[in-house]
């Protein structure tokens, strides 16, 4: 019989607390040795993806696929931090040409335009790879809209294919801003700028406009839109005709830009791969966010590239954009 004293009571009690405290640590060691493990599986991916081991079987399994049709996806604004920039895309473009069993390339372009310089990057590229393999042809395949830069693009293709109720051209050049003087004289703020070089407040919202500036930015886009329209003429040649409104950034419809020559006639990648390429098999080379940009990208992470993903937004949707 269990002895009711106090003192083999207190005992009794103290044990089953020193045992229920041993147990409790014990779970504490087993969920933290559980934790460290996740983690550094979790740091592994990320190295893993950061080193490129993790994202290649896909494209690598292309090349023992069979004859098909390389299918690259422009989709967006085009600027250097985002889906569209020409990093993404020319890695792409060349990936599908170096394919020994790629008998044609899609560029499947759904782009408002953007950045002329990432554009013209893009472009470039594209002449380069036809130069170098001439028997595999490039087409570009527009969806919904296909203008200013993402034209721009385009005009680099073998030849353009779109939807009749697709949005095509704009081929023209634009510097987005806004006069806040107004606003500012009712509010009582008062602007404080101070810069070396007269001109280094060149198109300050908060500021008077000044016409020279004014004059410098007009010649400045009028240079970018006649490069623009020089891209134009040589992509499409003897096909294009020329109208008075042709390069006033009007847009037309697939159907209309057919007509004019800034297309070639009415398709959709899979049409094209089957009746044009006459390689059905559709095989996408597209680049893929590694599972480090993804993290990345979902986490927040990336804080110092929020500063340079907003310049970048300006400049392909503000300062020479070509939309």
């Amino acid at each position: 019989m269990m002895d009711p004293s106090p003192a083999n009571w207190e005992r009794a009690v103290l044990e089953r607390v020193a045992l229920k405290a041993l147990d409790e640590q014990r779970r504490a060691r087993q969920w933290g040795a559980l934790f460290k493990l996740l983690w550094l599986i979790f740091l592994f991916l990320v190295l893993a993806a950061w080193m490129g081991w993790i994202g290649r079987g896909d494209k690598e399994a292309a090349a023992v696929s069979g004859k098909h049709t390389a299918v690259v996806d422009l989709d967006g604004v085009i600027a250097p931090d985002g889906k569209a920039s020409a990093h993404r895309i020319i890695k792409g473009l060349d990936r599908a040409f170096k394919d020994p069993n790629t008998k044609g390339v899609v560029l499947r372009i759904n782009s408002p335009g953007g950045s002329p310089v990432q554009a013209g990057y893009i472009n470039d590229e594209m002449r380069r790879l036809r130069a170098k393999y001439p028997n595999i042809p490039l087409y570009a395949v527009v969806q919904d809209l296909c203008a200013s830069g993402g034209y721009y693009v385009a005009a680099g293709a073998d030849r353009i294919y779109v939807d009749k109720a697709s949005l095509v051209g704009s081929i023209g050049v634009i510097i987005n801003s806004f006069g806040f003087t107004g606003a500012m004289e009712k509010l009582g703020i008062e602007r404080r700028a101070y810069t070396a070089g007269e001109n280094k407040d060149f198109l300050d919202p908060f500021a008077p406009e000044v016409p020279s500036q004014k004059e410098y930015a007009q010649k400045m886009i009028e240079q970018i839109h006649q490069q623009f329209i020089d891209v134009v003429r040589k992509g499409r040649g003897q096909r294009l005709k020329e109208t008075p409104d042709m390069f006033s950034g009007l847009i037309w419809t697939g159907e209309k830009s057919v007509e004019l020559g800034l297309a070639d006639g009415f398709g959709s990648a899979e049409s094209v791969a089957r009746d044009v390429i006459k390689a059905e098999k559709l095989v996408e080379y597209t680049p893929e966010d590694s599972v480090f940009e993804s993290i990345s990208r979902r986490l927040g992470t990336s804080f110092g590239s929020a500063f340079g993903s907003a310049a970048a937004r300006a400049a392909a949707q503000g300062v020479g954009a070509l939309r």
